[in-house]
């Protein structure tokens, strides 16, 4: 039986972004929206997996949206009135967790939560912090004290504190054994549960794992004209914009193990060979 969702409010909108760079096309024409997902009777955030070959944009796109790099042509729209982005409206985790290693666990999070709230505010979200992600005990401990899971929760929890409600994750699962994986895993729906508009983008190589989280895919590559040559500037079309939640493959325990999941992984490959 398929869960019962509706759409609501947008939570994140790209409008005609372009990219060039000394007169190079990067991005061309990216319109992408990311809305409220709402299922009855649970606090359900969005995730959004976003592929792509080495080279291609990823990165690019990313900062885009993070507002940490203005697009030549095109707008980020973020929050609730919607508004254009800013740089640390979004979070963004990148492999190694960065911390700052002179700070305790608490006084991490505490530098990020005054960037956005009043000093007594930003205490008290940053203990809040602190209980949510299951850190409390190592409040006192240093960056290097933390074992990689609690950093990566330690990160994650930094950037939630001073952004609006989204976060990107470069890599999570790179260079991760099982265990460790399965952590990840657990951490990002404990983040999409925090919130009803909490929304973490996915940046990763790990399709199996990144689509089995994801409720909308996003696969960036270049687009051909009628003659099959590649159009310059890497984009992505509708064709390539994939609502897991209508495909029936969204929010599902056990979803890698079904046939429809492993053909689209087989679907996916190919798209990413092709471009």
């Amino acid at each position: 039986m398929m869960p019962d969702y509706s759409y609501q409010e947008p939570v994140l909108t790209l409008r005609n972004i372009s990219m060039q760079f000394g007169g190079e096309v990067v991005l061309r024409d990216i319109s992408l929206d990311v809305l409220n997902v709402v299922r009855p009777g649970m606090s359900q955030g969005q995730v959004v997996g976003f592929y792509g070959r080495s080279g291609i944009g990823k990165s690019v796109l990313c900062r885009i949206i993070a507002g940490l790099l203005p697009p030549s042509t095109g707008t980020v729209l973020v929050a609730n009135p919607q508004r254009p982005v800013e740089a640390g409206d979004v979070g963004f985790v990148q492999q190694r967790y960065p911390l700052f290693n002179h700070r305790t666990l608490f006084d991490n999070l505490l530098v990020a939560a005054t960037r956005k709230h009043a000093p007594a505010e930003a205490k008290a979200k940053a203990e809040d912090f602190l209980n949510r992600f299951d850190l409390a005990q190592h409040r006192r401990k240093y960056p290097a004290q933390l074992s990689g899971g609690q950093r990566q929760r330690a990160a994650i929890a930094q950037q939630l504190l001073c952004s609006e409600h989204l976060i990107i994750l470069d890599e999570p699962f790179s260079g991760l054994d099982i265990a460790m994986i399965d952590e990840v895993k657990k951490i990002i729906l404990e983040v999409t549960a925090l919130d009803e508009l909490n929304t973490v983008v996915i940046v990763s190589h790990d399709l199996a794992t990144t689509t089995a989280l994801s409720d909308t895919l996003w696969l960036l590559g270049p687009e051909r004209d009628a003659a099959g040559q590649c159009i310059v500037g890497a984009t992505i079309t509708k064709n390539h914009q994939y609502n897991l939640a209508e495909m029936g493959l969204a929010w599902q325990p056990g979803i890698q193990a079904k046939p429809e999941f492993v053909q689209l992984l087989e679907h996916l490959k190919d798209e990413i060979r092709k471009s």
